[in-house]
């Protein structure tokens, strides 16, 4: 399979040693039409590589803040289409990294062939799976590998070292961590799981590693630094368009807060 550019992004990176910031969006929240204006703040801040969440009504890993997200997204009227045709909408004026965040249904519903041909036409770059079961991936990661496609899938704190194996068996791009059990949301310190998990994760793969759940301020994000590639920012990022949901300053002061989050990776003060 060619290189994405989620594989570029991390051997650039790995090249200039330093740490990636990943950040999720809902799609669609507050509406499909400013999602793509979102993406742009949050690159302009130091994002390197985008989540875009696709709404769903039952998002079963996602916490209080995630799942409100969803509900405004749904609300108004985004759907799976909709999520690629931001996608086409970011690609316009920018080459960052897109990942589809979804639960399987949403790609059942399309197709997971369709959808693999569309995505990638779209400017998607890969999809994690989120409710898919490793054990049940083959057939799936198949379908988006064939489209040219990473795959990207979570490991736990929890997760035994035979499903480390096979999330490394069946990850490309990078593999997700999450540094906590349970479901998304802002947390005010991270997990002490986090420094074995991703040293259990070394031991079966050579893919960059990211940690989620729980990242939500500068320290934490200097914290993941120092053990993995690159740390995701979800609730936090939701959490601030929820708050400024009418604003005209909705974009500007995202971008702030993303430059505040990358500053670790950049030199500068947690």
């Amino acid at each position: 399979m060619t290189e994405t550019r989620i594989g570029r992004l991390f051997r650039r990176l790995n090249g200039e040693g330093r740490k990636g910031l990943i950040a999720y969006l809902t799609a669609g929240d507050p509406a499909p039409a400013r999602t793509a204006s979102l993406v742009a703040a949050l690159e302009r801040g130091g994002a390197d590589l985008i989540e875009l969440g696709v709404p769903f009504s039952d998002p079963v890993a996602d916490g209080p803040v995630i799942q409100r997200a969803a509900a405004r997204a749904l609300a108004a009227g985004t759907r799976l289409r909709d999520v690629l045709d931001i996608a086409r909408q970011v690609r316009r004026k920018s080459q960052i990294p897109l990942l589809l965040f979804t639960y399987l249904n949403p790609m059942i519903r399309y197709g997971i062939n369709a959808l693999a041909a569309d995505a990638a036409a779209a400017g998607i770059d890969g999809c994690l799976l989120t409710d898919l079961s490793v054990e049940e991936a083959e057939p799936h990661v198949a379908a988006l590998r064939r489209a040219g496609l990473d795959t990207v899938f979570l490991a736990a704190p929890t997760s035994t070292p035979a499903r480390l194996k096979l999330v490394a068996r069946y990850s490309s791009g990078f593999a997700y961590l999450v540094s906590r059990t349970g479901v998304t949301g802002e947390s005010a310190a991270l997990s002490d799981a986090v420094g074995p998990l991703v040293a259990a994760m070394r031991g079966v793969t050579d893919l960059p590693l990211a940690v989620g759940f729980g990242v939500s301020r500068p320290e934490h994000v200097a914290e993941v630094a120092r053990v993995a590639d690159a740390a995701v920012v979800g609730s936090a990022f939701v959490h601030l368009i929820e708050r400024n949901l009418a604003s005209p300053e909705l974009e500007a002061r995202l971008e702030a807060f993303t430059r505040e989050l990358a500053a670790p990776l950049r030199g500068g003060r947690a």
